[in-house]
Formats: C-alpha cells, sequence, structure tokens
C-alpha cells in the first residue's frame, strides 16, 4: 500500500510530458499468483528541447524484472527503478527509440481492486484514475495517447474467454493447455481506458447496426447461469446507441461493443473503450430479483458508459483537473436519454434530489470543491457528486442560456474539432462562445468557483399602476480556501402565475435580461420592473431547477400552496409542495426540542390526498409528490445545531397526519392500483407501483398497521413490491412478529444471491430507532457480510451511515465510533471504498454541540492511526480542517 507523501497537485503546475508513447504492445501471461507483463513502448521526445532529460515512468507497487532499450539490456547503472517509479537517464539521442519492459504483479492478492486483480476466478482490471501503474511503468496521465495493441495468453480451462480494447484480431491454442488472444485498438486513449478481462463467463450476443450501416457485434458476459438477467441491459444498450446517433449524429467506432459484469468492483461502470466494465448491480435484472429502480439505474448506467465513447474516450481530459469534461458532460447525456426513454418530469424531480442530498452536502461543507477542482492530494477522491452532477447541470445551464439549436451546434463543433484530443473546460466553452457569440467567461465562474449560490428574491405589487417589482440579490457563501466570491451568472427560468393558474403576460420589462422564459441575473442586484401585470401574480421561479442554486423568497405559505395545487410547471409544483411538507416538519421538530405539541394544520395532508388522486398527473409524479423530504434533506435546510432524533420525530408525526387525512382515499386508490397485468419494467407501469408501494407506506404508519405490508410481501410477484413491502414493515414496525417473519422468508429464498441480499441488509441498516446500532453491527457478523466486498460494504454500512440520521447520529457517540473502526478496517484492504465512506461525517459541523464532539472524536482518532492511505487520510483532513 502507498504511504502518503503529502504531495499536492496543482492545476497551474500543468505541463506537457517532454516524451509521447504513440505506440503501446503489451503481452500477459495470466496466473492467479505470478502474472507477467511485458510492455514494448514506443517513445517519442515531444520537441528537441526535451533532449537530455530523463524519461521518468510511473508505477505503483510494481516488481521490476526486465528492462531493454532498442532491444538491448540495460545495465544497472543506466536506470533507476523502485516499485513505484522508474527513472532511465541514458537516453538514446534518436527522438523516437523503443523501451520493453517486463514487470510482473500477483492479482490474487490485489484486494485494492486497482490495475489488475482477480476476484471469483476472474481476471478484472480497473484503471481509472491511475490504477495502470499498477500493472507496468508508464506514463500514466490523461494526455499521453497511444495505440495499443495486446496479447493474452492464461489457462484455457480456467480462462476461456480472453478480451480486452479494440478489435480480435487473432486467437489460438497453446501448449499445457493455455490459449491466446490478440486484440487491436486503432483508436489512440490514454492508459487509464485500458482493460482486459479473462475468465469462465456465460454471454448474451446480439447486434447492432449503425447509421452508416455497419454491423457491430454485442457481447454481455456474466456469471453462468445468469445470462436471462442480462437482458435489459442489452435492450437498454441498443437504444443507447440508437438515441446517441438520433440526438448527437454520434456513430459507434469498432466492430465489437463487449459489457463484462463483475460482482468486486470499486465503481459503478468503467467506460473502457471497447469493453466496459460494470459492478454487476447494474447489468443483472428481472423480475423477481430486481426493482424498478435497478431497472432504471441500469438502463442509465449502461448509457453512461456507452455515451462516454466519444465524450470521455474519442474525446478524453488534459488531465485530472478536467473530469468533470468528461464526467459532467456525460452525465448530462444519459439524464436526457433517461427523460426521453421516460418521464421528463419525473426524471427532472429524481435528478434534483439526488443533487440535494449528496451535492449541496458537499458544496457546504469542508469537502467543497469547484466543479474543476484547482488543486487535489489523491485524484480518486474528485470523483464526487460535484464533479458528476453538478457538472451535468452546469452544461444544462449552457443549453439554457444558448438555446436547444446553438447548444447542438457547439457540440457538433466540439466532436469535429477535438476528435482524438485531450481538451479542457476552456476548450468546450470556446466552441459555445464561436457559435453562439456570446462571451461565457462570467458563466465559465460555475467550473471554477466552489459552493451554492443564494438568489433572494423579493417582490411587490402595485395594483393601480399594474406593476410588478422583482428584487433579486444573489450571494455566494465562503468555501475552504474561497473566502470571496465573484458574481455568478445565474439563468433563472421563471412563471408569474395568476388566479386562474396560468402563466400571466407582461407589457414590458426593464431591469434584466429575460430570454425565453429564463431571466438572467449577472450583478449582485437586480431591480427588476414588469408592467402590465393587472393581479398580484404567484412567483414560480426556478423553473425546471434551471440553476443549481438555493433559492429564499418572501412569500406567504398560502402562495406556496397555490403554487402546489396550480402551477403549470410540473417541476415547481412538485417544489411548492416539498417545501411546505420541509417547513412543517422543520417547525414541528422545534416544537418537540421544547416539549411542545407538533401541529401540522389541514392544507397539507389535504394537497396530498388532490394529488394522489389527481389521474391527469403521471403515477410516477404523483408518487414523489407525496414522498416527504427525508431527514437528511431537512437537516440540510435547518443547517445548524442539528437534532436527529427531533427531525424524525417530527417527520413521523407528519406522515401519520397525511394518513389520518386520507386514509378510505388512500386505501382506495391502494386496491384500485394492483398489478392485474403481467410485470413489466416500463415507465408507466413503474410509477403505478412507486404509487402504490408510497401509499402503503401512509397506510402502514399507524401502531400495530401491519396487515397491508406482510399481505403485500406474502402475495408480491416481483421484486420492486416485494422489497417495499418489506421496507415499510421494517421501517415503520421493526419489532413486529410479521416484521421478522418476512426478514427471515427474505433470506432463506434469496440467500444465495448477492445482489438481493444487498436489499436485505440495506432496508435494515436504514431502520431508525434505539435499537438500529445493534443491528447493525450483529449484522458485520452475518455469514453474508463481506468487508472485502464493495457492495456489501456500502449496502450495510454506507447506509447506516447517509440513510440512519437516528441510528448513525447517536447521541451518545457509539454510532460515531462503530463507524470508525469499520472505515479503518475497510482501509486495510481497499483505501478507495474507506475514503468514500469516510466522506459521511463530512456535516459533522452542523449537528448540535454533543454529537459533534463526538463525531469530531471518531475523525481525529481516524486521523491519529498510522500509515493512513492518501486516500482516505486526504478526506478526513479536509474534513477536520
Amino acid at each position: 500500500m502507498r504511504t502518503d507523501t503529502g504531495q499536492v497537485f496543482r492545476l497551474e503546475d500543468y505541463r506537457r510530458s517532454d516524451y509521447r508513447i504513440p505506440e503501446t504492445r503489451l503481452a500477459f501471461d495470466l496466473d492467479p499468483e505470478q502474472t507477467t507483463v511485458v510492455s514494448e513502448l514506443v517513445i517519442e521526445r515531444a520537441d528537441d528541447s526535451a533532449a537530455g532529460a530523463p524519461l521518468v515512468l510511473d508505477g505503483d507497487g510494481l516488481d521490476l524484472v526486465a528492462l531493454e532499450l532498442n532491444g538491448e539490456a540495460l545495465g544497472e547503472n543506466a536506470f533507476e527503478a523502485t516499485p513505484d517509479r522508474l527513472t532511465i537517464h541514458a537516453l538514446p539521442t534518436d527522438s523516437t527509440f523503443r523501451l520493453t519492459i517486463t514487470t510482473r504483479v500477483n492479482p490474487s492478492a490485489n484486494q485494492a481492486l486497482m490495475g489488475l486483480y482477480r476476484s471469483s476466478g476472474v481476471y478484472t482490471t480497473q484503471c481509472e484514475a491511475e490504477g495502470f501503474r499498477r500493472i507496468t511503468y508508464y506514463l500514466d496521465r490523461p494526455d499521453i495517447l497511444s495505440v495499443y495493441r495486446v496479447r493474452l495468453e492464461a489457462d484455457k480451462a480456467t480462462a476461456p474467454l480472453l478480451l480486452s480494447n479494440g478489435n480480435p484480431v487473432e486467437a489460438g491454442d497453446l501448449p499445457g493447455g493455455r490459449h491466446f488472444a490478440v486484440w487491436d485498438d486503432p483508436h489512440p486513449k490514454p492508459s487509464y481506458l485500458f482493460a482486459l478481462v479473462a475468465g469462465d463467463l456465460g454471454v448474451v450476443t446480439d447486434e447492432f447496426v449503425t447509421m452508416s450501416s455497419r454491423r457491430v457485434a454485442l457481447g454481455i458476459h456474466v456469471e453462468k447461469g445468469k445470462e436471462p438477467r442480462a437482458a435489459y441491459a442489452m435492450d437498454a444498450l441498443k437504444r443507447s446507441m440508437k438515441w446517441d446517433e438520433e440526438v448527437f449524429g454520434l456513430e459507434y467506432d469498432l466492430d465489437v461493443f463487449n459489457i463484462v459484469a463483475v460482482s468486486d468492483f470499486n465503481m459503478g461502470a468503467m467506460e473502457n473503450k471497447g469493453l466496459n466494465i460494470f459492478n454487476d448491480k447494474y447489468v443483472l435484472a428481472d423480475e423477481e430479483t430486481a426493482t424498478d429502480a435497478d431497472f432504471a439505474n441500469i438502463e442509465a448506467i449502461i448509457a453512461h458508459e456507452y455515451f462516454h465513447n466519444w465524450t470521455g474516450n474519442r474525446i478524453t481530459c488534459r488531465d485530472w483537473f478536467q473530469l468533470c469534461l468528461k464526467e459532467g458532460l456525460t452525465v448530462f447525456r444519459d439524464h436526457e436519454f433517461s427523460a426521453d426513454q421516460r418521464s421528463r418530469a419525473v426524471k427532472r424531480i429524481a435528478e434534483v434530489r439526488t443533487l440535494k442530498a449528496h451535492q449541496f452536502p458537499e458544496d457546504q461543507g469542508p469537502l467543497a470543491h469547484p466543479v474543476r477542482p484547482r488543486r487535489y492530494r489523491e485524484i480518486n477522491n474528485f470523483y464526487t457528486a460535484t464533479v458528476y452532477e453538478k457538472g451535468s447541470e452546469v452544461v444544462r445551464m449552457i443549453r439554457t442560456i444558448l438555446g436547444a439549436e446553438a447548444f447542438r451546434a457547439g457540440m457538433d463543433l466540439y466532436f469535429e474539432r477535438h476528435d482524438g484530443d485531450a481538451a479542457t473546460i476552456e476548450d468546450f466553452l470556446t466552441v459555445f462562445e464561436e457559435v453562439s457569440g456570446r462571451d461565457l467567461s462570467q458563466f465559465a465562474l460555475w467550473y471554477h468557483q466552489a459552493g451554492t449560490p443564494n438568489v433572494s428574491v423579493k417582490a411587490s405589487h402595485n395594483a393601480a399602476t399594474g406593476e410588478l417589482v422583482l428584487d433579486i440579490e444573489q450571494s455566494s457563501p465562503p468555501t475552504p480556501g474561497e473566502s470571496r466570491k465573484r458574481l455568478m451568472h445565474i439563468p433563472l427560468a421563471f412563471g408569474l402565475v395568476g388566479p386562474d393558474g396560468r402563466d400571466m403576460v407582461w407589457e414590458s420589462v426593464e431591469g434584466a435580461t429575460i430570454e425565453h422564459g429564463v431571466l438572467h441575473v449577472r450583478k449582485r442586484k437586480h431591480h427588476v420592473r414588469f408592467t402590465g401585470i393587472s393581479e398580484r401574480p404567484r412567483l414560480s421561479l426556478n423553473r425546471g431547477f434551471s440553476a443549481p442554486i438555493t433559492l429564499s423568497v418572501e412569500e406567504k405559505p398560502e402562495d406556496r400552496a397555490f403554487l402546489a395545487r396550480h402551477d403549470g410547471d410540473l417541476f415547481s409544483r412538485w417544489q411548492a409542495l416539498g417545501g411546505l411538507m420541509s417547513d412543517a416538519i422543520i417547525e414541528a421538530s422545534k416544537h418537540l426540542r421544547d416539549g411542545r405539541k407538533a401541529e401540522y394544520g389541514r392544507e397539507i395532508p389535504e394537497l396530498c390526498g388532490v394529488i394522489a388522486t389527481d389521474d391527469r398527473l403521471e403515477e410516477a409524479y404523483r408518487a414523489l409528490a407525496l414522498a416527504l423530504p427525508s431527514e437528511a434533506d431537512v437537516a440540510r435546510e435547518i443547517g445548524a445545531n442539528i437534532d436527529p432524533d427531533a427531525i424524525l420525530a417530527a417527520r413521523n408525526g407528519l406522515v401519520e397526519a397525511i394518513a389520518a387525512a386520507n386514509g378510505d382515499t388512500f386505501a382506495a386508490l391502494y386496491d384500485q392500483l394492483a398489478d392485474s397485468e403481467p410485470f413489466t419494467p416500463d415507465a408507466a407501469s413503474a410509477g403505478r407501483r412507486s404509487l402504490r408501494n408510497m401509499l402503503l407506506d401512509y397506510l402502514s404508519s399507524g401502531p400495530g398497521a401491519t396487515g397491508r405490508a406482510a399481505a403485500q410481501y406474502r402475495d408480491a410477484g416481483n421484486m420492486t413490491d416485494r422489497s417495499a413491502a418489506l421496507s415499510v414493515l421494517v421501517m415503520r414496525h421493526p419489532d413486529a412478529a410479521d416484521t421478522k417473519a418476512a426478514l427471515a422468508d427474505f433470506e432463506t429464498r434469496f440467500g444465495d444471491d448477492a445482489l438481493v441480499m444487498d436489499k436485505w441488509f440495506q432496508i435494515q441498516a436504514a431502520a431508525p430507532g434505539a435499537g438500529a446500532l445493534e443491528t447493525v453491527r450483529t449484522l458485520t457478523t452475518h455469514p453474508g457480510f463481506s468487508i472485502a466486498n464493495p457492495n456489501r460494504v456500502r449496502s450495510l454500512i454506507g447506509t447506516f451511515s447517509s440513510a440512519n440520521q437516528t441510528g448513525f447520529h447517536r447521541a451518545d457517540g457509539e454510532g460515531y465510533r462503530f463507524f470508525a473502526d469499520i472505515v479503518l478496517q475497510v482501509e486495510q484492504r481497499n483505501p478507495q471504498v474507506a475514503a468514500r465512506l469516510a466522506t459521511g461525517l463530512r456535516s459533522w459541523r452542523s449537528l448540535e454541540p454533543k454529537r459533534k464532539a463526538r463525531a469530531r472524536e471518531a475523525l481525529l482518532r481516524i486521523a491519529s492511526t498510522e500509515n493512513l492511505s492518501p486516500d482516505l487520510r486526504d478526506i478526513v483532513e479536509r474534513t477536520l480542517a
């Protein structure tokens, strides 16, 4: 394991390499414990200024076996080799030369799951961000683009499948029961996109015909016996390929496209050129084992990794500071794909919920960083919600500002100009400036400046003159390393909703630029005056979440309730109701902390009844509207001195108030929504199930109300309904006999299926209450729990720390102490997973004083541990700073 050198990498220090590697040939003699890797590199000096400069190659824990320069072995005095670096001083005077490096690695001992590793009998690679240097010495940086030719050799009985990037060109048998395959990738790529897979797997095959009539062989490789569960992934892949042609004009460029699903994987998936490697949870699905959310995630992530073929592979990043250039842009593309495949309004709400749950806390805490960070110590720690989700929002704002036509023209120019390049954010913004004629220099601050801006709005209406005045002010709170903020360009989509629920039309406006329903906030303060507004409107602001901001509006509760009933923009209607719910929970939690009775009023329960039965709305939308803000959502709105127990009690009180007011209505609708047709994963069917399961939660909220959930669990014909019923039982009635029976039955039914059992662990980890910690601690001793498996750790420990606010944030600090123990155990095997777990304490400063002090103690204990990996130390030290 690497020790922390404390080195900080800065964007301003970037300089191009003195050397290039235009051609890379790799030969792998695969063995579980002693794999030999021979790399033959064609190396060129970048220019004459590099003459005399040593060649310094990256390594990570490598064992050097042999080294040759232009076919001759190098003497010991000609180079310096350590496990982490190879430096060659005596180089030829020619501008081009060949270097042959032989290394030996142990795939079975690689528990970090970076580089080449072997798990469940399958050889797998993961090279992003800096895993290739764990395979061979190399210029392991994104701007070194090389054409790869790879030869794989392995035992044929245990590894009949041999895959790498590109197209297959040769294969055959060898003496001793071994065989080989050769793969050639004609497209230059950085080392982080290299991949190989070797093992004994089943396969689902198909074909896609591109828009230029090229035939592409498709293969999805999974554990044998699970091939039928890859059918939906294959369908999603073909739809993704077609969509990218139709929407962006982008065609696939190889003869084959392979996906491999593995059970031990640090990430969700990886876009290696022509050979995507997936965590199997994002490939395998059928109605018995996967929920509707699983199907939607598979669709989105299959699309995301495929879309990387152009936004990430054909055009890659110049350096890791540009990570959002491929990730944020590709998230935007997969969001658009899912919106077209499903419901645009529902998809947008889901995106914003994810952004607020994960990225907003990041922006508001010690781990805040710009979409394009300016410095890092460990790049693995910048695969964050800010880079991905906020990065996507920035791309969406470009389209909002320019309009769809100019945005598409800019994308076309980007692909034309930078195909085969390692590009930067400046390259990306320049194409949009050129096609639109707009100056995006102020807008570019969204990439360079950390934090979530706040926009405050005050409105005044003069009925006599028909004038409406909006006073708009923007501000951005300080973030680590940025105490003073510059003014942002914020595209604020809006509507003025009249008494009839329709948007009002004004005669004139002054004080700001408004284009196509978007008000452009560029100054600190705008005094915007509308004329021709005869009646006072309700302000519908930040429609569609046009900008990732917090919004403070001086408005009456009845105005928000009006919007929740009548706003024509479905996102804003959802946002209005969610705001009412959040305010009610916050107010009730204050009452409960003061020993007073919580009051919820009639407005919210009535609104929930209206929305639940409004058949003009999609069922999926109604389900989202009825979902209360989570405890973490409410805590984020409170911001400081948080008491999770009071929030939970207040939230449960609102659930019971809504259920009490709508019991008969919800029960009738629940029965009406029962499935009478065979299961299908389409959006409409999934929406009906989501609404029915939301109603089940309300109907099961009262004491002893386990009957419906127990019956649904027993009679369920699909995993969506079964797991929803189990979750309701565990969350609402953890000690009931029906709950214990359902948990035991679930384990009996699915104990041999790791992905389904992840749900079993996750559901229990999320259950609040005094016994939550003991439940989770006991589950770590369950035979099915493995601290070496990232999926299992995330399902149990990750869920406990992120979704169980009362269990994790126990007042006595025991939740933090247990968490620190687990993080340190995981870190010994897999630093990446440990570091991501540790972000569960990023918001510790917002807790009430006693919890805050105990959370800090846990962080200090982790920080004081000797020989921490750079991954974990970086997160903990920034969290404590």
